[in-house]
């Protein structure tokens, strides 16, 4: 089967978050999806399972090293960009993944920027500042406490963290056991830190739940969250459009670079969740 890799949400090659992309052309079981994913050994790795469905869509896998993702950011983009550049001739301005969650949307501009929309949020459970310093040795004081964290989910859920100072951003550091600890309390979700630049645009670190990828470099999901997060608690003086870009990996050697627009219509109670990014051809070949 042929497979691909590209860089999601970069800028050039070598940037942002790398992803696998297989092309199965004969039947490929569960499990060795979950090998293949093993040993390819990024965060996640796809797998386009059919030609365009009678709805429009291609239907799209999502595998973790551990497990299977009903959804994820860069893997949405980036196989997105897969079928329209290898499946689709370059042509539609459209791709739709038929994903676990349903199916997604990826819009292309004439320029090749890709851009996701995502579903509806669901806004859970408000945290004490206390539940999410210790897993990245911070202490209370480094989190606003004019914002509350919360877990968010536009199809995966992440706890969103307001911080006060890119000092303590670039300070965050794993503890192994706190962030374990953090799971066995609470829930296995991401862990999503930003503080806003004075130009407007965000930096955002995010720690995964996977214990083999403690920090991501570029994660369209949790920006997906973010932005309902900041819609629903009015956190850009209670503005109910948003349009700024977000800066991630940079302190991984990984820079990445994610668009994000965000609207809510409060008439019809309903969340417009669009984040883009750019993706590039790094390698392609043969899986035997």
């Amino acid at each position: 089967m042929r497979f691909y890799i590209v860089d999601c949400f970069a800028e050039a090659k070598y940037q942002g978050n790398p992803l696998a992309v297989l092309i199965p052309d004969r039947p490929v079981s569960d499990a060795e999806m979950q090998r293949i994913a093993i040993e390819i050994g990024f965060s996640e790795t796809t797998f386009i399972m059919s030609g365009r469905q009678a709805d429009g869509g291609h239907d799209v896998r999502i595998f973790t090293t551990s497990c299977e993702v009903p959804f994820a950011g860069h893997p949405t983009l980036g196989t997105a960009y897969l079928i329209r550049e290898m499946l689709e001739g370059g042509r539609p301005s459209r791709v739709l993944l038929n994903l676990r969650v349903g199916q997604i949307p990826v819009d292309f501009a004439p320029d090749g920027m890709g851009v996701m929309t995502q579903n509806q949020p669901v806004f859970g459970e408000i945290l004490p500042r206390d539940a999410v310093v210790a897993a990245v040795s911070l202490s209370e004081d480094d989190v606003r406490d004019d914002f509350p964290v919360q877990r968010v989910s536009t199809g995966l859920e992440a706890v969103i963290t307001p911080l006060r100072s890119v000092e303590a951003l670039e300070r965050c550091r794993v503890n192994y056991d706190e962030r374990q600890r953090f799971i066995d309390r609470h829930y296995a979700c991401s862990l999503l830190y930003f503080v806003p630049m004075p130009d407007g645009s965000l930096r955002v670190r995010v720690f995964m739940e996977d214990s083999g990828f403690l920090e991501d470099p570029a994660t369209g999901s949790a920006n997906g969250d973010l932005a309902c997060w900041l819609l629903r608690h009015g956190f850009f003086g209670g503005a109910r459009s948003l349009s700024y870009t977000v800066s991630q990996g940079s302190e991984m050697g990984r820079p990445s670079r994610l668009h994000v627009e965000a609207s809510y219509d409060a008439a019809a109670g309903l969340y417009s969740t669009r984040v883009g990014g750019r993706v590039f051809m790094v390698a392609e070949g043969e899986w035997r």
